[in-house]
């Protein structure tokens, strides 16, 4: 059945419409973060003087036709329509029941051609047809055979098309710019970094990954990217957070932006194709300042039954540029050289001069054991707690641990503490902790917590 359906189409001519726009558009696109994209296109076209009917081939299938603007000199629009039902053999039989066509079969052996005139009767799992006084399923049982169609149903398109009525003041050729917004062009961000613990630095490498699935393809385009997402009444925004940025910084003097959203351009033009997926890199920054380190967290202040691995951390600052959200994948060589996987964590959109700290793992050496001592309420605003945390290292060399405890009041201060703490905000206190190699540390502190 596919194969005469697909002969169905075989040899038929497409005819222009009048206004048709075959000419090569320039292309820009900027895609935004939640599944949305503006594109705009621009084409040079001849426009009659009077009402005539401009069609813009290859727009997207998923184009939000409301969000349409068209402008040319001397042009007014008068009516705008989309059409996406795409012509296909299975569509061009749907839209001939009740409508005759004319059926050639081979006959094997002679070569001989037999033509028959057959009205459509149904196309529900199978074709149905009458020709004369009998009733014939149309299948695919090894004799060649065609189906021939008279013409082509007017909103059948070989690609998403949008007709747009304009009138014209005068005629001539001119630039018609078409802009719109459709679903199916997304990106995102990664980043590779390769980390070299004992110099302290890292490689980073980021690539942007754009993903087309709207119906068409984009050939030689402008691409944007930006790094947010506009409330849509279409769409709900990316409200994922992360807490990977430990100090946000400003954004670089240079950095392009439009409304409080960051704009990045792409280098060159590119061609992305319908159903592809395509990378391109966008940064490549060497000798970056980075440093490992294990830290334990908290929010509260309470008591572990068994020991808890610190978290293995990588601290590094981001001085060049803002950096969009992505995934950042980390990398170490081992001692023959070879680059060996660590660990991978998701990065905000994150400001220039911003301080990064990055979970890649945890450390299976190094643990912490945290004890509530003691809780007392004091008073109705004020209670007291004495906590006890034993930091275990079982590496052969020395490591600091940092504690982020938080749970802390607005009027909350520590009464004593055997190592030095300070106020990391309003509502976290930090510690340094040195654990000897094959070592522990006990960290004690009593905090009084009011509001």
């Amino acid at each position: 059945m596919r194969r005469i359906l697909l002969a169905a189409c075989a040899g038929l001519a497409f005819a222009s419409v009048a206004g048709a726009a075959d000419v090569e558009p320039k292309l820009a696109i900027t895609i935004y973060n939640n599944n949305l994209a503006l594109v705009q296109d621009v084409r040079s076209m001849p426009v009659p003087a009077g009402r005539t009917r401009l069609e813009f081939k290859g727009v997207s299938a998923q184009i939000q036709p409301q969000t349409v603007a068209l402008s040319g000199q001397g042009l007014s629009v008068v009516e705008q329509n989309f059409d996406y039902d795409l012509l296909t053999p299975a569509k061009m039989m749907e839209k001939a029941v009740g409508k005759q066509i004319k059926v050639l079969r081979t006959i094997p052996g002679t070569g001989k051609e037999i033509a028959e005139t057959a009205t459509v009767l149904s196309v529900n799992d199978g074709v149905v047809l009458k020709i004369g006084d009998r009733i014939e399923v149309l299948r695919d049982d090894g004799i060649p055979t065609r189906v021939i169609f008279s013409s082509i149903p007017e909103n059948l398109r070989a690609s998403p098309t949008l007709s747009v009525t304009v009138d014209a003041a005068a005629a001539g050729t001119r630039d018609v710019a078409l802009s719109y917004l459709t679903g199916g062009l997304s990106w995102r961000a990664d980043y590779v970094s390769l980390f070299d613990e004992g110099k302290g630095v890292l490689q980073l490498q980021g690539w942007i990954t754009l993903t087309n699935q709207s119906g068409t393809s984009y050939k030689n385009v402008r691409t944007q990217l930006v790094a947010g997402a506009p409330n849509s009444a279409m769409a709900e925004a990316d409200s994922s957070s992360d807490d990977s940025v430990t100090g946000a910084g400003t954004e670089a003097a240079d950095q392009e932006s439009v409304g409080d959203y960051l704009i990045y351009t792409l280098p060159e033009r590119v061609t992305i194709a319908e159903n592809q997926t395509k990378q391109v890199g966008f940064l490549d920054l060497q000798g970056v300042k980075a440093a490992k380190v294990y830290e334990y967290r908290t929010g509260s202040f309470s008591s572990e039954e068994n020991p808890v691995h610190a978290d293995v951390v990588l601290d590094f600052s981001n001085k060049t540029k803002a950096l969009p959200a992505g995934t950042l994948r980390v990398y170490m060589r081992d001692k023959s050289g070879e680059a060996k996987f660590v660990g991978e964590n998701a990065v905000g959109h994150t400001p220039a001069s911003s301080e990064i700290a990055l979970k890649i793992g945890e450390a299976f050496d190094v643990t912490v054991q945290p004890t509530l001592s003691e809780s007392e309420k004091v008073s109705r605003r004020e209670t007291r707690s004495s906590m006890s945390y034993s930091f275990r290292n079982a590496q052969k060399k020395p490591v600091v641990v940092e504690l982020r405890q938080g749970g802390l009041w607005r009027n909350g201060k520590v009464e004593k503490e055997s190592l030095k703490s300070r106020r990391i905000d309003a509502h976290t206190l930090g510690w340094s902790v040195p654990v000897p190699a094959n070592g522990e540390t006990v960290l004690t502190f009593t905090v009084d917590n009011s509001w």
